[in-house]
């Protein structure tokens, strides 16, 4: 791990960022109120195979069912805010104010994206990450309503699958992430995936496209299928 300034007379950019990204290392805060922004770089790398995902059975129903209605970068500066809000057991957060401001740049950019529930025209659940070649690197998730996470986040993978993307970095091993088949892996052969996913040329467009629920879990269960 080591300390950047992302402030001052030479600020860390958001093109710095894409480069510690290439490279195997995230940002991350120590505190809300603590401007600095470590590059940390895990022994053991949480991934999502995109070609062994697992949607449990009831999810799947879910998922099916539209129970939120699901969009792409429609509030992403309120889903950053979201995955920052204090939440139970997790009182302090790791997107600070200089993060914040690379992530809005990179969204700016192209390079960051937002997947969105929404209920009653209320933001209730969604996702944000960094997309590099065919790596998509996701950063954080929040929920205000059962699920609404994790239908973000088969919609997502979706249209990883859909679109030609070939590597879900999901940074750290968690329970939550468990159930839909997160390994972990060795930085060293991380980093190798990493190589090969930075050469990819997926379809940028397919993020952006609606999918039914029915869709979504056909296309995040078929790592075959391509956007036509």
């Amino acid at each position: 791990m080591s300390d950047l300034s992302a402030s001052g007379p030479v600020a860390f950019t958001a093109e710095d960022l894409l480069r510690c990204y290439a490279r195997g290392v995230f940002p991350m805060g120590e505190a809300r109120d603590d401007p600095r922004v470590f590059l940390v770089e895990p022994d053991l790398r949480g991934v999502i195979p995109l070609e062994a995902f697992h949607i449990p059975t009831r999810l799947r129903r879910t998922v099916r069912s539209e129970r939120f209605v699901v969009r792409i970068d429609t509030a992403f500066s309120a889903v950053l805010d979201a995955c920052a809000a204090p939440a139970p057991g997790r009182e302090d957060t790791w997107i600070n104010a200089p993060i914040r401001r690379l992530y809005m740049e990179l969204h700016a950019r192209g390079h960051a994206h937002s997947l969105e529930c929404w209920r009653d025209e209320v933001l209730v659940g969604g996702l944000y990450g960094v997309t590099l070649g065919g790596a998509f690197f996701g950063e954080s998730m929040f929920s205000r309503a059962t699920d609404a996470s994790k239908v973000a986040l088969v919609h997502l993978v979706a249209r990883l699958r859909a679109g030609g993307w070939i590597l879900l970095d999901a940074q750290f091993r968690t329970e939550h992430l468990d159930q839909f088949g997160l390994i972990e892996t060795p930085q060293g052969a991380y980093l190798r995936l990493l190589g090969a996913a930075l050469t990819a040329r997926p379809d940028p467009a397919v993020l952006g496209r609606s999918l039914s629920g029915a869709d979504a879990v056909a296309y995040a269960l078929q790592p075959t299928i391509q956007a036509s």
